[in-house]
């Protein structure tokens, strides 16, 4: 008798977990059927998809929300789509796209069919990343380019940093010494005096 499993893949960057789940109950997957993977960007390990792959049978029945939570990429993708429909012989239906359903049109004609579609969706699927996060990267670059910083805020200088320095420079203290009265690690004190000694040349000018 075939049996009925669920995936789920989300990343650390994704809060879509209880969504795919909901769409996986709505229809009727057994909870213990139905195999979660939590990963970081890097991280594509899914030993979950794994275990689950293992207990895979002939005619078993896989339900995914979409279509690219099987794979990273177009070819991982298309990679895994052969892997569960030609070598262990299971049906596939990705619930955001009808069309993506083995079970419908087994003969040669709606197989070719149901390739073509998978081809056309995991390359949009691929491309869309691809322009997430190159719309990411462009919006980093005009933010910087409009003197937005990025990361922890600089640590603030103390109030007698300008006596500090001066010290240092007359060789009373060390750049350890002054780093330390300062709160900053030495190679610190030596780029804020080098950045004030700029921008005091600047104003000069």
């Amino acid at each position: 008798m075939c049996a009925s499993y669920g995936y789920v893949r989300v990343s650390t960057r994704e809060q879509n977990e209880d969504r795919q789940i909901l769409a996986l109950n709505e229809v009727r997957i057994p909870e213990e059927n139905i195999f979660v993977d939590r990963q970081s960007g890097k991280d594509f390990g899914r030993p979950m998809y794994r275990q689950m792959v293992k207990k895979l049978r002939k005619e078993d029945l896989l339900y995914v929300k979409s279509i690219d939570r099987l794979g990273r990429n177009y070819e991982e993708i298309l990679e895994q789509w052969r892997l569960l429909t030609k070598k262990k012989r299971v049906d596939i239906v990705v619930l955001d796209m009808p069309l993506l359903d083995t079970r419908r049109g087994k003969d040669l004609m709606g197989t070719f069919l149901s390739d073509v579609v998978l081809q056309i969706l995991s390359f949009v699927a691929e491309n869309e990343r691809t322009n997430i996060r190159e719309r990411q990267k462009e919006g980093i670059q005009a933010a910087r380019i409009r003197g937005v910083q990025f990361g922890r805020p600089p640590k603030p200088l103390p109030d007698d940093f300008d006596q500090i320095c001066t010290a240092w420079k007359e060789k009373k203290i060390s750049g350890k010494e002054a780093a330390q009265k300062c709160g900053l690690a030495t190679a610190t004190f030596y780029r804020k005096v080098k950045k004030m000694g700029d921008l005091c040349r600047k104003t000069e000018g």
